[in-house]
């Protein structure tokens, strides 16, 4: 028998709804307290251990989701604004309106919030029923590697029929640095891994990048994701005529718009006369300004267009992270954000004005221009990664890795070598599923592998207890003394993440 409002002596939330007007009702009326009650016994009936097995995959589904969908919701945000901002009409064929625009940026936030909560969820679920079913201990060694590739297919959810290669490349690179970072400190592999302690391997994996990229934004743009060509559109600062321009010379193939490079510069202001004849393509690329006078004056355009990229990549954080600081200390934050903006766009701006300054330098000492020279000319452009943070250079060039890795599989699969490649279906699942299972291997046995930004937010998310270890960083965590997902790491792994889901 229930019990009635008078054993409760009136306290009981059920008895105040019985006094205000229920109690002489006698049809049963599903009130929100008879609802609260059910599932209160339905949960006191869980055993305990069951239930914060329970609680540890919603709560890491929920923070999965709120991390996917606050990142590229903030994006979508940008881009929106970006695009109620602009003053140039649309191109023709291209009519898409602003309250499109609303809704394909809600869905795709959507999209990767279930993305990233499903891959949470399903690592925990996964790790927990393999660890009830055949013992946490006995399956420590495997059982990350198992959960974490289970639950690679979680990015399923961001679209069916759309192909994240650029992702799932981008996660492998991620992996491999983590595998490689297991080799260098195993007694068996660590003489292989050695190389890979080379202090400025960053800079050379941005150079190598560096000559795919940016010898496929001049000869194939196809073979780079529409988004990040549309990126180096903007920041290469040249209108497709004279990429066309170069490309037909670097080709060896005979003009195809000379006219209309002639008539793009005089719409400028600028009478250029073009030789069919040329043997390099600095008169296309710059006019009838010097090599040098070209160089300048491209880097100076080139900083005002980074500069709107930087700027929220630094403020943004710092206005999420550090609301409460702002206001004890807002000139020290704002001015590391500002120079920190300052700092990246230069980064950028001198990327793209060195890639011209170098190509023309290499044409005009050997007088020709081929497909050879575009890339030794685009592999110095590199070197600008030493302009920015230490911290953040391996994560641009592994970025910019993934994209050069894409693009360069591409170009060979359209050349014929690779017939086999195009039948392969949802490629990128695969490859993420690989990269996710290492990760999540790592993050359960070899934890002192990571950076501690990255392993506390795994930790926030996750919620794994560290696994008793002698390394420094696990004694770390172990004792309180790393604060999870706390500021710093918050902000650094923000603008890490946004390189990943900017283009």
């Amino acid at each position: 028998m229930s019990p009635s409002s008078a054993d409760h002596g009136g306290d009981h939330p059920c008895s105040r709804q019985e006094i205000n007007g229920f109690s002489n009702d006698h049809t049963e009326v599903a009130t929100p307290c008879t609802a609260s009650s059910t599932l209160g016994y339905i949960v006191d009936a869980v055993p305990a251990n069951e239930r914060e097995k329970l609680r540890r995959i919603v709560v890491a589904s929920a923070k999965g989701f709120s991390i996917g969908a606050g990142i590229k919701g903030g994006l979508a945000i940008f881009a929106i604004l970006a695009r109620l901002t602009r003053k140039k009409p649309p191109r023709k064929g291209i009519v898409v309106t602003n309250s499109d625009a609303i809704v394909e940026a809600l869905k795709e936030t959507l999209r990767y919030g279930l993305f990233l909560g499903t891959f949470a969820g399903t690592f925990v679920s996964t790790d927990e029923v393999i660890g009830a079913l055949a013992g946490h201990r006995r399956t420590a060694k495997w059982r990350a590697l198992v959960a974490g590739a289970v639950a690679g297919s979680s990015m399923l959810l961001t679209g069916l029929e759309d192909q994240h290669t650029s992702l799932a490349i981008y996660i492998l690179m991620r992996a491999a640095v983590l595998a490689s970072r297991c080799g260098i400190k195993s007694k068996r592999f660590g003489k292989i891994c050695k190389p890979l302690t080379w202090k400025h391997g960053d800079i050379f994996l941005m150079c190598l990048s560096s000559s795919q990229i940016l010898s496929a934004y001049i000869l194939k743009q196809d073979s780079l994701p529409a988004s990040y060509k549309s990126f180096l559109n903007k920041h290469g600062g040249k209108d497709p005529v004279i990429l066309q321009g170069v490309k037909d010379i670097a080709s060896g193939k005979p003009f195809t718009n000379l006219g209309a490079i002639e008539k793009y510069y005089k719409n400028m202001g600028v009478d250029v006369k073009l030789k069919p004849d040329m043997k390099v393509p600095c008169s296309i690329v710059h006019g009838n300004q010097t090599c040098t006078g070209h160089i300048f004056t491209f880097l100076l355009q080139a900083y005002q267009r980074a500069l709107p990229v930087y700027l929220p990549v630094y403020l943004i954080p710092a206005l999420i992270v550090h609301r409460k600081g702002l206001l004890k200390r807002p000139s020290t934050i704002l001015t590391k954000g500002l120079l920190g903006t300052a700092r990246s766009s230069l980064f950028l701006s001198v990327y793209c004005a060195s890639a011209w300054m170098w190509t023309c330098f290499l044409f005009r000492i050997f007088k020709r221009c081929n497909i050879p020279m575009v890339a030794m000319g685009t592999f110095p452009t590199g070197l600008a990664l030493a302009i920015e943070k230490e911290s953040r250079r391996m994560e641009i060039s592994l970025y910019c890795l993934a994209r050069a890795i894409e693009s360069f599989f591409t170009c060979v699969a359209d050349a014929g070598y690779l017939p086999q490649s195009r039948r392969i279906k949802r490629a990128d699942v695969v490859v993420f599923s690989l990269s996710t299972a290492i990760i999540m291997h790592c993050y359960a046995e070899e934890r002192e592998v990571f950076k501690s930004k990255y392993l506390n937010v795994l930790d926030w998310v996750f919620g794994v207890p560290p696994p008793p270890c002698e390394t420094p960083r696990c004694k770390a965590v172990e004792g309180g003394n790393i604060g999870v997902c706390s500021g710093p790491f918050l902000s650094h792994v923000y603008v890490d993440y946004l390189y990943l889901f900017q283009v």
